[in-house]
Order: C-alpha cells, then sequence, then structure tokens
C-alpha cells in the first residue's frame, strides 16, 4: 500500500509539472514575437479589407505636444467615418457587444457610437519588448491559473502568446502602466437626470523594481502598491488606502489598509477585494471593477471564446482635453457620446462564469481584450439572474510620451436603474501625471498612511 501511494503521489507530481511545463510557450512559438505577431503577441498584419491595419511599431513618443502632464491629440482633424445609433445598430452588430446593444436599446436617442479611423497606437519601450519574449517561455501558471511562477525576472506581459481565458487576463493585470505614477482623478456617479457629484482623488502607484530600499526577496509576490488619498468633498477628505497587490492572492490575499482622518486610525482593510464596495463609489462599482478589472481571479473560470473585430473606444484623447468641464461629458444616462471615439479593432474574448459555491454579486462577466495593448476595452455584467445589469467602458489612449496605453477614463453603466460611474478623470486638474517619481518601500507602509492623510 505505500508502494502504491508513493507511485500515484510522483505521478500526481509528474503530471502537474508537465502541464505546468506545457504552459509556457517553445522558443520557436516565442520567436513569432517581433515577427509575425507584434512583440507583444498581437496579429501584426491588418485584416482583409484594410480597415484595420498592419501594426507598424504604434505612435512615435513625440505624436503630439504634451503640457503640464496633459496629452495633445495626435488626430485633432479626423472626423467619423460613420457614426451607429439605435436606428441602424443592427446592421453593425456582428461587430458590437452585447452591452453596446443594451446601452442602445435603454438610451436610443441619446447614445451612439462614431467611428473613425482604426490607427494601432499602442507600443512599449523596447525593453519590455524583451521581457515579453522572455515570459512568454518561463512563465508558467500555478494554484489552477491563479498564481505565476517564473516571474519575478519579468514582471510583466505574463502570457503573450495566451492558451487560455485566465491568461489572456494575466495580460491585462500584468501590463506595462509606465512605471512609478502619480495622478490627480476625478469620480462622478451622475443621478438618473444628470446631476452629479465629485470625489477627487490624489492616487499613486509604484512598482518593487521601481523602489528603493525595499527587501525585493520579500517582494517577490508583489505586483504593485497603490496609494489613493480623497482630497474632496470634505467630509470624504484626508482618507487614504494602501493597496499591496499580490500576485497570487490565493497563496497571500491582496493587503489593505484604510486611514480614517475622522478616527485618526490606521485599519486592515479586508472589504478592499472581489465585490466589496468601490471607494465613495454610492454602490455603484465593485472593488474589482477598478481598472476594468483588478484583483484575483479564482472566483471565476475563465473562458477563451476567441478572437473578433469589435468596435471599441480608442485613441480618447478628446475626452481628455483641459477645454472640457466635466459637466461637458456628464449627461443623464451615459457620457457624452459626441466627445468619443470607436475604431475598430481586433479583441480576445473571454467569458468569466462565478464557480459553483463561490460568491460575487457578478454571475458572470464578458470582457473584451484590445490585441494590441492587452487592456480590457469592454466588459459586460450579469447578475445571478443571468441578467445583464452593469456595462463597463474603457476609453483609452496611448501616452506616447512614455509609451504604455491606460484608460482616459472607466465608464460602468447600470442599465437596469439608469445611473453609472465614471472614474479617471482629469480635465479640470491642476496637472496631469506626473512619472518616475522616487520612493523607497517605507512609502508604502501601514505606518506611512497617518502621515500622507493629516487634513
Amino acid at each position: 500500500m505505500r508502494s502504491t501511494s508513493i507511485f500515484r503521489n510522483c505521478t500526481l507530481a509528474l503530471t502537474l509539472l508537465a502541464s505546468s511545463v506545457m504552459a509556457a510557450v517553445s522558443p520557436e512559438e516565442a520567436a513569432q514575437l517581433g515577427t509575425s505577431l507584434t512583440p507583444l503577441g498581437a496579429q501584426k498584419e491588418g485584416n482583409a479589407d484594410g480597415s484595420i491595419p498592419e501594426w507598424t511599431g504604434g505612435l512615435p513618443t513625440d505624436a503630439a505636444a504634451v503640457t503640464n502632464g496633459f496629452l495633445a491629440d495626435p488626430f485633432p482633424n479626423e472626423q467619423p467615418l460613420f457614426v451607429i445609433t439605435a436606428a441602424n445598430a443592427e446592421q453593425y452588430k456582428d461587430k458590437l457587444s452585447p452591452g453596446q446593444l443594451a446601452m442602445f436599446k435603454r438610451y436610443a436617442s441619446t447614445y451612439k457610437i462614431p467611428v473613425y479611423k482604426t490607427h494601432r497606437s499602442a507600443a512599449v519601450p523596447q525593453a519590455l519588448y524583451d521581457v515579453a519574449k522572455k515570459s512568454a517561455v518561463s512563465t508558467q501558471p500555478v494554484d489552477n491559473g491563479n498564481g505565476l511562477a517564473n516571474f519575478a525576472d519579468t514582471h510583466y506581459y505574463a502570457f503573450p502568446i495566451p492558451q487560455d481565458g485566465i491568461q489572456v487576463l494575466w495580460n491585462h493585470i500584468t501590463r506595462y502602466r509606465g512605471g512609478n505614477v502619480r495622478r490627480l482623478i476625478v469620480q462622478a456617479m451622475p443621478q438618473t437626470g444628470g446631476s452629479f457629484t465629485t470625489v477627487h482623488f490624489k492616487d499613486e502607484v509604484a512598482f518593487p523594481a521601481d523602489l528603493a530600499e525595499l527587501d525585493q526577496e520579500k517582494a517577490s509576490n508583489i505586483l504593485l502598491y497603490f496609494k489613493q488619498e480623497v482630497t474632496a468633498p470634505a467630509r470624504l477628505a484626508g482618507n487614504v488606502l494602501l493597496v499591496h497587490e499580490t500576485i497570487d492572492q490565493v497563496k497571500e490575499p491582496r493587503m489593505a489598509w484604510l486611514y480614517n482622518a475622522g478616527q485618526r486610525r490606521v485599519r486592515r482593510a479586508p472589504q478592499v477585494a472581489y465585490d466589496g464596495p468601490g471607494t465613495a463609489s454610492d454602490g455603484l462599482r465593485t472593488t474589482d471593477n477598478f481598472d476594468m478589472f483588478s484583483g484575483a481571479p479564482d472566483r471565476y473560470d475563465w473562458k477563451l471564446v476567441g478572437k473578433k473585430e469589435m468596435y471599441i473606444p480608442y485613441n480618447s484623447y478628446r475626452l481628455d482635453s483641459t477645454k472640457l468641464k466635466y459637466a461637458d461629458i456628464l449627461k443623464p444616462g451615459h457620457i457624452n457620446q459626441d466627445l468619443a471615439r470607436y475604431e475598430l479593432h481586433r479583441v480576445w474574448e473571454v467569458v468569466a462564469t462565478l464557480k459553483p459555491g463561490e460568491r460575487h454579486i457578478y454571475a458572470k462577466r464578458h470582457l473584451f481584450f484590445d490585441e494590441d495593448g492587452w487592456q480590457i476595452a469592454l466588459a459586460d455584467h450579469y447578475d445571478g439572474r443571468g441578467q445583464l445589469w452593469r456595462v463597463g467602458e474603457g476609453h483609452a489612449e496611448q501616452h506616447y510620451q512614455r509609451q504604455y496605453p491606460l484608460y482616459t477614463l472607466e465608464a460602468l453603466y447600470d442599465i437596469i436603474s439608469g445611473r453609472y460611474i465614471v472614474n479617471g478623470m482629469r480635465n479640470e486638474e491642476k496637472r496631469g501625471s506626473e512619472f518616475g517619481f522616487k520612493a523607497t518601500g517605507a512609502d508604502y507602509t501601514p505606518a506611512a498612511l497617518r502621515a500622507t492623510g493629516v487634513r
């Protein structure tokens, strides 16, 4: 019996080893990166009719002017090729998400999708392309895909040639975001009639490799550090959230702390995970709605449906204009779609279904990832009855001066209640993003929160 037990254990170990080895692609497959594929794993060629062009390197670093951290539009004179409305949406339904089609039904007279010429503007620095190729042959999933092995040396683009749905998601989670960055952003939650209140944040993201005086070995399971201070309204000002975003959140759950300025106390914040309410969101988004999806993937089964062409928000520089007021953007039901820009791009389609026995307010998530930058562009969320509930749109722009794509703003529409939430606006703020700031590991400890949150 002992011999049989040893044999079974050895067989199981070999099976696990084989499955993990199969997860990384071969050097021959990885050689496609930068040749037949883009360096990040997208199809390099355009589509058959030329409406999606070939990727030729993305926007250059001098694509347009950058003033005080704000980006000018590299395509200021372009006009829509056509506009999709409720009247003609049926004609384009094969390139629209269920959520977009639902928005046309819910807001038939106002929701529209202006479609512009496609520009494959996504690009990152050459060093990140080298990292992606290394990740392709070395990174392996562990804990049923909930963690990553052999990833500490790369830290970006875990699976540029993905084999399944959770690997596509990991590319979104581990994408390059420009290094250490600070920014002033605004969140708003319009009422059905269009009136809105704003919440102002000062947030920053820092990465272990870019922090001084940090024990890199102890931080080997840390993806990033996130700190967010509320600066307005007055009743919330001074509250600060600190997150240590772990890679394998089953092995080591996300660590979060909240400094409450009124109480002048720092407390652990286990609710800052999964479907815990988003900060000052009036219940209109979950914690893992941030960044279109963030956090642990372990409560869902992730099915890779395939790749398709869709009209997605892209090159949304107009929405980032400092000439706009927040009232110009925020309208009843949805943002001002006259300011939005959509383009035809190839996307990876992934469906996440809640596992039996797990709990989350979203029973299913239907996600569409831009193939060039690995960002989620569209996200449909279904409740426990199978009813489409919330529709997410990530309006993206390429930060050409730093060579990385990110969101101009994220919008999440509750098509049942008629309300929505927008996060990431900065049009009326004093400055844009500040990159490459210096910090130490001590700046991202619970002890540092109290000093940050003094009001």
